[in-house]
Order: C-alpha cells, then sequence, then structure tokens
C-alpha cells in the first residue's frame, strides 16, 4: 500500500523548514566570524534623502528648504456658500418596496433613493429637490424635498 499525498507534503514542508533554519544558522554564524575578525560593520543609521531613498551619508544641510510659517495654513476645509441642493424628477418609484429613482436633468444621472429620506409622499413624475452622498453602490438621493 503507498503512503498517502498528505503524508508527503508533510515530509516535504519539514524539509524545506529545516533547511531554512540550516540556512539561517549559517548565516548567523558566518556574520560572528566577521564581527570577531572586524570585517563586519553595523551601520547604526540609515539617512533618507529629498526622495525618499535611504543612503549611508547624511543629507546636505545647505539644501535644506525653508519654509515660513506664515505659509502653514491649518483650519478646516473652506466651503463655500453654494447650495448643494439639486433639482431632479422621480422616474421610478416602489411603494411597496419604499426605494425609488431620482433622474437629474442636467446630466441625466439616475440616484437612488429610499422612502425614509423623504418626507412627503412621492409619486412618478414629482419634482424634488435633493443631496447627495456616497452609497454602497453609487451616490444616493438624500433630503428630499418635493417641490
Amino acid at each position: 500500500m503507498a503512503k498517502s499525498q498528505q503524508t508527503f507534503n508533510k515530509l516535504e514542508r519539514e524539509k524545506n523548514k529545516a533547511k531554512k533554519r540550516e540556512e539561517k544558522r549559517k548565516k548567523m554564524a558566518a556574520r560572528r566570524e566577521a564581527k570577531a575578525r572586524g570585517e563586519y560593520k553595523q551601520d547604526e543609521f540609515v539617512y533618507v534623502d529629498f526622495n525618499g531613498n535611504f543612503t549611508d551619508t547624511p543629507p546636505d544641510p545647505a539644501e535644506k528648504e525653508q519654509i515660513s510659517l506664515d505659509s502653514i495654513v491649518i483650519s478646516p476645509t473652506k466651503k463655500d456658500d453654494v447650495d448643494d441642493r439639486i433639482n431632479g424628477k422621480v422616474t421610478f418609484y416602489d411603494d411597496e418596496k419604499g426605494f425609488g429613482f431620482i433622474k437629474n436633468p442636467l446630466n441625466q444621472d439616475s440616484y437612488f433613493f429610499h422612502f425614509s429620506e423623504c418626507p412627503d409622499q412621492l409619486a412618478v413624475g414629482d419634482k424634488v429637490e435633493f443631496e447627495l452622498i456616497k452609497g454602497e453602490k453609487g451616490m444616493n438621493a438624500v433630503k428630499i424635498i418635493k417641490q
């Protein structure tokens, strides 16, 4: 009767692990011997140049870029006083399931909406005003107001 494939794979994995352990031991011994002879030198510092690459030499202080404190602005992003509301028309509405789609007449995009986002009862053909948020499957219409 032949050995199972599973046993063969286990043996191969064990051989590979033993081989890696032996290679690691040899490298450690070689480093230890080089250190004892004084050939092995471990770098204490690694520098990063202006491109983000690692180097052995420190960067030149003359090439250091000066930044004035006045140029640094720490504040929330400024939002213009532009109204983010969009006008559209209800193109589909399933009253039983409570969802539908609103079409933006400017770019002909359709946006999903749920009945919970509109306090008024909607029907196909109603003109509405809404805002957009990113949903799981795309942009969703929220804060819907019937016009």
